[in-house]
């Protein structure tokens, strides 16, 4: 057996039945009849919130048709917007509008991911370098990320470079502190026992921190994603003739209200598939099952 084989089995090695009374409970409570009732109350939650919101949407349209000022922006109603939104996905013009965005998003999150991770790590494992950086990062935290749209259209050759760049830049920050903050939650005794047991600095990242702080990474993926996906649809409002946010803005001068409210809807959808598959992956990695 390798050396990071035995470092991975002392270190995550708890003492836990498998077979005990506890663990026999919280099995048939997690498969039992009073688990199927609480997935269909959640489900029935879930289709209820959804049902209030398009009543309010519903109400909204109505309102703003019987309004004679308001009367050109009737399209907003759900029924003109899920009207286009048919023809959209029909035609494939949503698909055509939601690469290239979901391109840029990808790519900024892999950068945010790659400076984010090993600095965050950095300063979690280095009070020296925790204490150095404090001020100057949460000082470039605040700072709103679509300041930079002028440094990045000048530093950038490409409006695509640009956006990447500002989604970067709004995403890198929950996933740095998220790491910083989960490694130093992690009991010291295990870096004691992998120490012991011979473990050298390459050991002791790829067995014992990176599977430690797995969930806090990504709980800062998750974060950065939800910023990351507000700020693209104003990114994207600079010279790119395509996505999302050029969809809206495209919508908007040319007055066609209905196809705007649908994108809004694409808009809303995708992010919470994309937020939904976060929550799925960090509740797999989580050291504490639900009963």
């Amino acid at each position: 057996m390798s050396q990071s084989s035995l470092i991975a089995d002392e270190v995550s090695a708890v003492p836990v039945s498998e077979t005990s009374p506890e663990a026999a409970e919280k099995e048939t409570q997690r498969s039992g009849p009073g688990w199927i009732v609480r997935q269909l109350e959640g489900l029935a939650y879930a289709i209820g919130g959804m049902l209030l919101l398009l009543a309010v949407w519903w109400i909204g349209g109505w309102l703003v048709q019987n309004n004679p000022r308001l009367f050109a922006f009737a399209d907003f109603a759900p029924v003109p917007a899920f009207a286009r939104l048919g023809d959209m996905l029909w035609s494939g013009e949503a698909y055509q509008m939601t690469m290239p965005s979901l391109y840029r998003i990808g790519a900024g999150l892999l950068w945010a991911i790659v400076l984010g991770v090993p600095v965050g790590i950095l300063i979690g494992w280095f009070a020296q370098a925790r204490k150095l950086t404090n001020i100057p990062f949460q000082f470039l935290r605040m700072i709103s990320p679509l300041s930079w749209m002028p440094i990045a259209v000048m530093a950038f050759a490409t409006w695509d470079g640009a956006i990447v760049f500002l989604i970067s830049v709004a995403a890198i920050w929950p996933i740095l502190f998220s790491t910083a903050a989960g490694l130093r939650r992690v009991d010291p005794a295990w870096f004691k026992v992998a120490r012991n047991l011979g473990a050298r600095p390459w050991h002791m990242l790829f067995t014992i921190i990176l599977p430690a702080i797995s969930q806090d990474i990504l709980t800062g993926i998750r974060l950065a994603l939800g910023v990351a996906w507000i700020v693209l649809v104003p990114a994207e409002y600079l010279g790119v003739t395509s996505g999302l946010g050029y969809a809206i803005n495209d919508a908007r001068d040319t007055l066609e209200y209905d196809r705007l409210a649908a994108t809004v809807i694409i808009i809303g959808t995708i992010g919470f598939l994309l937020d939904f598959l976060c929550q799925q992956a960090i509740a797999r990695l989580s050291w504490h099952r639900e009963d």
